[in-house]
């Protein structure tokens, strides 16, 4: 199967010339380690919800379709075994390597979205109407999300970080880009 790859932070464009088809893949986590000696692998998940990972029957991994055989939750960890993996020595080549699922298969609830709908996106002050700038990446330290804002003012870059919690994250607008804020006293403070 012929492929090309884009990427474009952290999402990626495959196109499939012999389906004719564009997909649109989600990192969904990363393969850490072999798990028993039949092929399987120990995939660390990007999700809090392991079961949603559970419905899929197809991974991409490296522009190449891999078809589930078994897929099951062990100590919050997938435990994976793929088609056509069928020893240590097999799953041992897929180690380290990001594991995506086509986003058009990934069911969100209402108000959901996915981490990445956020970069890019506008951030304004909640009371004073101020434009931070554009939210530039994501950490994930701990408790919460932290989301990277980032500006040019006066030919310098200026970077502002906020926590993802409800004190602070006033309104998200996926549809339009933008978020709205109200950072805590003196979390903007030059």
């Amino acid at each position: 199967m012929l492929s090309v790859v884009r990427n474009f932070g952290r999402r990626s464009l495959f196109v499939f010339f012999d389906r004719n088809i564009i997909m649109d893949l989600i990192e969904t986590g990363k393969i850490v380690n072999t798990h028993g000696v039949r092929g399987e692998v120990k995939i660390y998940p990007w999700t809090s919800d392991l079961s949603r990972l559970l419905e899929f029957e197809e991974f991409f991994i490296d522009g190449e379709s891999y078809s589930v055989e078994s897929i099951r939750v062990h100590k919050d960890m997938l435990i994976v075994k793929f088609k056509g993996i069928d020893s240590v020595k097999d799953s041992e080549k897929l180690r380290n390597k990001i594991v995506k699922v086509d986003a058009s298969l990934f069911k969100l609830d209402d108000g959901e979205y996915f981490l990445r709908d956020l970069l890019g996106m506008v951030v304004y002050d909640a009371d004073t109407g101020v434009c931070y700038g554009k939210i530039t990446d994501i950490f994930q330290p701990g408790a919460n999300d932290v989301y990277e804002i980032s500006e040019i003012a006066d030919g310098k870059s200026i970077k502002r970080y906020i926590p993802a919690i409800k004190d602070c994250i006033i309104k998200t607008d996926i549809d339009n880009k933008v978020m709205t804020v109200r950072p805590l006293e003196g979390l903007f403070d030059l």
